[in-house]
């Protein structure tokens, strides 16, 4: 794990006396009491004597902190054997000057000074930056300093503005202190004496400070350099008296909402207030400033997530990861890896937000990372990785602790010759039953240790006896039902049809248990308008009989004997049925739904078989028929941005509640697929999928041509998928710390036993730990998830994922295990269920502050000491601000009247039970250039960054996110392209409503067709392509999924957010 991180280097390579806010190289006067309780030894800030550094808390691995004589020493070795001016930072990053290795790790970094210099020298891209105090971030490099360029240094007074192209971030009227990157050029003369602090290769600093301090020395924080609102598009300026220029009047629809209240901040201190009527206030207006051209910013020079991705593909792609070793970082979810399970669960089922616990609360409550394990208990391994192992222990059961109830696993630890066993949980000592006994070795394992999964894996399963089912008996298998709207516009839209033609060839494929030829699964079928029409299709029967319900106030089934079948004998008679409903119901006029009856007749129906199972609804309107669960329009755009906008994602209560209860009481699963044509209520109807462990499909205006198979494909998946039922899932730990949070598609009766109806391979839930005590860094911590559930043949099983983390009293070791696609899904969610009891701007704010407070207890105790203006990140957490950032431009959370409610509200609860690949995925699309690949290779061509910089006119590029996916097309792309992909001549001859390639035989088209197909069946949804010309009004669609850009319905470019972020930290530590 490389030690180096990333600094976004400053245009000083020491911090001097009085430069970027600290005063006297650190500390002194009023820095110390500010720290409020942000804990850490206070003695790393204290003065030093100005011009000497003081070694960071922690020193790197020993290395003698640097001697005050050589600071401004130009022959500094930066190889670790001699003094130097950073002590190897702990996994940071830098982000400063262009070494040609952007993120090279320290270790390789030693040449002899001279030749260093002129490694240095050599590597610079003079020509990019102009001199004198310019506005833009130096590009990275590793945490080597080498800030200066060789012309005469300028003026400080008037920095002259390169007439450059102008940044695209920005708009065309922003004043100089309005620039992303900075705060005000400074009038006067620099502060501290002359800029550059010394000798080392003379000439002013390159491209101005990077992150908002003033150009060269300047005022202290909180002087000018913070104001200036934060770039456009954000919110929140920053107090302090104007620079300069000052504030110009804002311009046309400058003022946005009122902003963020005064509050103190953690650090002590107040966090900067919102000044009313400033530019940029948080969605997206723009600043409206005049002022010179700016010079364009690097967008290479900031940490890329493509390019994380590809290093850790590089590194650890193709590898067999070993599960041996306690809290190990696994390899991210982007690279294609193949797990060993040797002791610890794979990442596959469990992934950590950090790997390496801090041993207090206090230390927690320090950094603010949260602390949380995501789970996908039944998560789908590939090909060439082991099944789980079946453990049977007959009619005594698994082997559990007396105490805490815990399971036999690794982490229990045999004494006594084999007798006894001390729980690794709760440190219980328990007898060996006389069945299990079993010599140990000289090492003091067990003989049989290899022979026995539940002692040498991280995951298996034991065959769970008759006290872990319902009423003492084993269960029935489940069953599936399938409801189907048969009102006026399913109808007519073909819909009825398309199902009952796809439902007979799917029924032949139901799912089944390995090895094992049919499928145990009974089905049973439901229509209904008004009325339920329940279906007899005994074997026995020549044709299907229909019964009706017309009193959905009392849900009852009317049959029990022939409902419920087994589809291989029933087949000729359902086949039957499922020809006869479109026509049936072809001259129908009944537009008006019921909703809740459906379920309730699902729930009655799974009771009077004893079986739990699945409802498949396939409804096109909200359900205004009376009867209950009727819901009226409530939607309101008057309420977005207000304080009440949160009542719009809250569901209705009362009957929708109590359903919930009762499905997941009986096992009973709902799967929602809709049709809309206006406002459905999604956050009501949805509740009872999202409480039952559910999924929710959406497919607005829906068409037969377009959108059939889209919708054919998730139907396919969703019945297809493995499965268990009637789940109840417990999260035990080892003493010191526990449970306390859930989220997902969960229903909670009381604070340990997560309920679900039902539980598939793609359900992920987030779980958050607490301290209750202190962890030992011997010993480490231990978690385990107990699964028990039904298997789609009904047999009761438990699956149980063990997984051991470390623990530490250093905070640099747990910036170093975190892991930033864990941490976003924790954030997505916790976000997502914060909305429906707080405002979207509190939310908001929420996370910019925690983001900002993370990173400054990294910068304050793990990183070294340096300038205040550098930005500088914890390497294994460098690209989180570009997640937070587009997390923040989501549907749920942008408070845009444009978005419909329905689809935000959608768009929460998918997010409520996502795994950790499903939220990188949402949050930051894949953006791939087809038109320039080889297409004699299999693999895909690699990834660009999510940004409408790297689109090119002439190109052919694929975005998806895992849930929408699109063909964009240049305006100048080539006829040649265009004939092989659609077989027309040119761009001008291509449809509007095209939704899939023609097949044509060419190895171009043969390529990209089968890199859309192949991410179509590998993500958990199918996606619908939709092609894009670019310069077309579909374009603004595909422009919102580029998250490095700025929103189209508010929020920062990723470039306006870090700088925002930045600022926020320099405040936080002044």
């Amino acid at each position: 794990m490389s030690q180096q991180g990333y600094v976004a280097a400053p245009p000083y390579s020491q911090a001097q006396p009085g430069m970027g806010g600290y005063q006297g190289g650190f500390g002194g006067g009023p820095a110390q009491p500010l720290y409020g309780h942000y804990g850490g030894p206070p003695q790393a800030f204290a003065a030093p004597p100005a011009g000497m550094m003081k070694s960071p808390v922690s020193s790197a691995a020993g290395m003698p902190p640097p001697p005050a004589s050589n600071q401004y020493n130009p022959n500094v070795q930066q190889n670790g054997a001699h003094p130097q001016r950073y002590p190897a930072p702990q996994a940071a990053s830098v982000y400063g000057q262009p070494l040609q290795s952007p993120y090279n790790s320290m270790a390789s970094m030693a040449p002899p000074p001279a030749q260093q210099l002129t490694n240095q020298m050599s590597s610079m891209n003079l020509g990019n930056y102009a001199p004198g105090p310019m506005q833009s971030p130096p590009p990275p490099t590793s945490s080597v300093q080498q800030p200066f360029q060789t012309s005469p240094p300028q003026a400080m007074g008037q920095p002259q503005m390169s007439p450059g192209p102008q940044s695209p971030h920005m708009s065309p009227q922003m004043s100089p202190q309005q620039s992303p990157m900075s705060g005000p050029p400074m009038g006067g003369p620099p502060m501290g004496g002359p800029p550059m602090g010394g000798p080392p290769m003379g000439g002013p600093p390159m491209g101005g400070p990077p992150m908002g301090g003033p150009p060269m020395g300047g005022t202290p924080m909180g002087g000018p350099q913070m104001t200036g609102p934060p770039m456009a598009g954000m919110g929140r300026p920053f107090p302090g008296p104007p620079g300069p220029g000052g504030f110009q009047q804002p311009g046309p629809g400058a003022a946005g909402p009122p902003g963020y209240p005064q509050q103190a901040g953690q650090f002590g201190g107040n966090m900067a207030g919102h000044q009313p009527g400033m530019p940029g206030a948080f969605p997206g207006a723009p600043g409206g400033m005049a002022g010179p051209p700016q010079k364009k910013l690097d967008p290479d020079s900031i940490p890329s997530i493509t390019q994380v991705i590809e290093d850790d593909q590089v590194k650890r792609g193709g590898q067999v990861y070993s599960t041996n070793i306690r809290g190990q970082i696994p390899p991210l979810v982007t690279t294609d890896f193949t797990v060993q399970d040797q002791g610890n669960a794979s990442p596959r089922f469990m992934r950590c937000t950090t790997y390496s616990l801090p041993c207090t609360a206090d230390l927690a409550k320090q950094c603010q990372v949260p602390l949380a394990s995501i789970i996908k208990p039944l998560a789908n391994l590939p090909e060439n990785e082991t099944p789980l192992y079946v453990v049977n222990h007959g009619e005594t059961g698994p082997i559990r602790c007396n105490r805490c109830k815990a399971y036999m696993c690794p982490y229990m630890q045999f004494i006594d010759g084999g007798r006894r066993y001390q729980c690794g949980f709760c440190n219980c000592v328990n007898e060996v039953p006389v069945f299990y006994f079993q010599h140990l070795d000289h090492m003091g394992r067990r003989v049989d240790f290899y022979e026995r999964p539940e002692l040498s894996l991280g995951s298996y399963e034991f065959v769970a006896t008759l006290d872990y089912c319902k009423n003492n008996k084993p269960p029935n298998p489940p069953a599936y039902i399938f409801m189907i709207d048969v009102s006026y516009n399913n109808i007519k839209s073909g819909l009825v049809k398309l199902i009952c033609d796809e439902l007979k060839n799917l029924l032949e494929h139901l799912p089944s248990e390995e090895g094992v030829e049919a499928s145990a699964i009974k089905v049973g079928f439901v229509t209904y308008n008004k009325v339920l029409h329940f279906y007899n299709v005994k074997s026995a029967l020549a044709q299907p009989q229909m019964m009706v319900v017309s009193d959905t106030a009392e849900m009852f089934v009317p049959l029990l004997d022939g409902f419920l079948v087994n589809y291989q004998d029933s087949r000729a008679v359902i086949s039957n049925l499922l020809d006869q409903i479109p026509d049936m119901f072809a001259d129908t006029n009944e537009s008006e739904t019921v909703f809740v009856p459906v379920i309730q007749a699902g729930v009655e129906a799974f009771k009077a078989a004893e079986c739990s199972g699945k409802l498949f609804i396939f409804q096109s309107s909200m359900p205004t028929a009376e009867a209950p669960g009727k819901l009226k329009n409530r939607d309101d755009k008057k309420l977005v941005n207000t304080d009440k906008e949160k009542t719009l994602f809250q569901p209705q209560k009362g009957v929708y509640e109590q359903l919930s209860k009762e499905c997941v009481a009986q096992g009973c699963c709902v799967d929602l697929f809709l049709f809309p044509n206006q406002y459905m209520d999604i956050a009501t109807m949805a509740d009872v999928p999202s409480h039952t462990g559910g999924s929710v499909y959406k497919y607005n205006n829906f068409q037969v041509e377009t959108d059939g198979e889209h919708f054919l494909r998730d139907l396919r998946k969703d019945v297809q998928k493995s499965i268990g039922f009637d789940a109840i899932m417990r999260v035990r730990t080892s003493t010191g710390f526990r449970a306390t949070e859930f989220f997902g598609a969960i229903h909670m009766n009381n604070t340990t036993d997560i309920e679900m109806a039902a539980v598939d391979c793609d359900k992920a839930l987030t779980v958050e730990f607490k301290h209750d005590d202190t962890l030992s860094e011997e010993t480490g911590a231990h978690m385990q998830c107990a699964l028990l559930y039904t298997t789609i043949n009904g047999q009761r099983r438990l699956r149980i994922h063990n997984l051991s983390l470390n623990c530490s009293s250093q905070l640099s070791e747990l910036y170093k295990s975190c892991e930033t696609d864990s941490l976003i899904n924790f954030f997505s969610k916790s976000a997502c269920r914060a909305i429906l009891n707080q405002p979207l701007k509190t939310v908001r704010e929420i996370l910019v502050n925690q983001t900002a407070h993370m990173l400054a207890c990294y910068r304050k105790n793990c990183a070294s000491p340096s300038a205040a203006s550098q930005l500088i990140l914890p390497d294994a957490m460098k690209v989180f601000p570009v997640y937070i950032n587009s997390l923040m431009k989501t549907a749920p959370l942008v408070g845009s009247t444009e978005l419909s409610t329905d689809d935000r509200a959608h768009q929460r609860l998918l997010i409520m039970g996502m795994g950790v690949e499903e939220t990188q995925l949402l949050l930051y699309p894949r953006l791939t250039p087809l038109h320039n690949m080889d297409v004699s290779i299999k693999t895909h061509p690699a990834p660009v960054r999510c940004s409408e910089e790297r689109l090119t006119d002439s190109g052919m590029f694929l975005l998806e996110n895992g849930h929408s996916m699109f063909l964009w097309l240049g305006q100048a792309i080539p006829p040649d392209l265009v004939q092989n992909i659609f077989n027309l001549p040119s761009l001008a001859h291509l449809q509007g409503n095209m939704c899939a390639l023609p097949e044509l035989d060419n190895p171009l088209s043969n390529k990209v067709r089968a890199i859309i197909n192949d991410l179509i069946e590998k993500r958990p949804n199918s996606m619908k392509l939709h092609i894009v010309r670019q310069k077309d009004k579909p374009e603004m669609v595909f422009r919102q999924f580029l998250v490095e850009d700025k929103g189209l319905h508010g929020g920062a470019s990723y470039m306006d957010f870090l700088c925002y972020v930045h600022r926020e930290i320099r405040q936080l530590l002044t």
